[in-house]
């Protein structure tokens, strides 16, 4: 699991007060909402990047755009942000507060590299084999698509890889051909 150190930090906090009010649920759902909208007018890369926009005029937008949709809690943040100069970091907020959360609930991200798109079935078959082996109670799979595979599958949960692929197979038993000779 990749940190950013300053977005950590603020969703650190953030987690524990959604901890410390049963919030949690709420909370991450507030943020997914408010990232998808974000992504979704540019907010943060085209509006509040314009060199004539004030953090007052910041505020107003995020005061009307979220303050009866989402939790104050996240609107407080998001002003909180605007004041620090440190809007840039919201995404990594969210990715990391979405990682804490999941880690209480024993959930990971998967990302499942194959040759070929894969069926519903196979991706659960996946996920409860390597839950297991990442010691998580749930793993929410991803497939990605690589043509360069010929065949197996490639799994990476945070920072672990698991390589089944033939590819790696095949160098692995080249590898093994060169020391013997």
């Amino acid at each position: 699991m990749r940190r950013h150190p300053v977005g950590f930090r603020y969703a650190s906090a953030l987690f524990e007060y959604a901890q410390e009010r049963n919030a949690l649920e709420q909370i991450t759902d507030d943020l997914e909402a408010v990232s998808q909208v974000m992504r979704d007018t540019n907010l943060l890369d085209e509006v509040f990047r314009h060199a004539k926009m004030t953090p007052e005029e910041k505020k107003k937008i995020i005061t009307y755009s979220f303050s009866d949709k989402v939790s104050e809690a996240v609107v407080n943040l998001l002003l909180l942000l605007i004041d620090k100069k440190r809007e840039d970091v919201f995404f990594a907020i969210v990715e990391d507060f979405k990682n804490l959360t999941n880690d209480v609930r024993g959930i990971a991200d998967a990302k499942v590299y194959s040759a070929k798109p894969l069926s519903d079935q196979e991706k659960e078959a996946v996920a409860s084999v390597f839950a297991v082996k990442a010691g998580k109670q749930k793993l929410l799979v991803t497939n990605i698509v690589d043509k360069e595979l010929i065949g197996g599958l490639k799994v990476r949960i945070g920072d672990r890889v698991y390589d089944g692929s033939v590819a790696s197979k095949l160098a692995s038993i080249q590898q093994r051909m060169m020391y013997k000779s």
